[in-house]
């Protein structure tokens, strides 16, 4: 379900020129609203096939999640802390992940080894989150809101999707 998200043709064709044209007036927003469109028949598809008790809690979680991470954020870059050193301890767990979720694919662990990975994921998410909030706050210039969404947005899905994973591998 969470590889169902990341590896979409759809997506990539969309995320692709929007991050070559995210100053591009009209057509950055034309592309946003083509990706968010997109990425939210993937979740609800994703969604179609779960109880509404595992999508409420998932949603509950991930709000919860985000609301404290973000006013973490803020508070810890008011108060000097810089998290970029996250950059490439993020990136290479993302790496491990994927590679992580294609061993599950072709050989299929078990229940427990999906809510393992669902654990892994939410927790390089909140790292994301943290990270990329972190990066809209020092890093991004004026004009760069769009991207800066996307990433935030991203994130947001993606640590909703995980947490799905492990609520419901422990429904089943």
């Amino acid at each position: 379900m969470f590889s169902l998200n990341l590896s979409t043709p759809q997506k990539n064709a969309v995320l692709c020129p929007l991050y070559y044209f995210y100053q591009l007036r009209p057509l950055n927003y034309i592309l946003l609203g083509i990706f968010t469109i997109d990425l939210g028949f993937l979740v609800g598809l994703t969604c179609a096939f779960i109880s509404g008790k595992v999508i409420l809690q998932s949603a509950i979680i991930t709000f919860t999640a985000m609301v404290t991470l973000t006013l973490y954020t803020f508070w810890a870059a008011r108060r000097g802390h810089d998290f970029s050193f996250l950059g490439p301890f993020l990136s290479a767990s993302l790496i491990a992940l994927l590679l992580f979720a294609l061993i599950q694919i072709f050989f299929p662990l078990g229940r427990i080894f999906v809510m393992i990975f669902g654990c892994l994921a939410s927790i390089l998410f909140c790292g994301f989150i943290i990270y990329d909030t972190d990066n809209l706050i020092k890093r991004y210039a004026y004009d760069e809101y769009i991207w800066a969404a996307v990433s935030l947005y991203l994130d947001i899905i993606n640590l909703f999707l995980s947490i799905l994973t492990v609520c419901s591998a422990q429904d089943s």
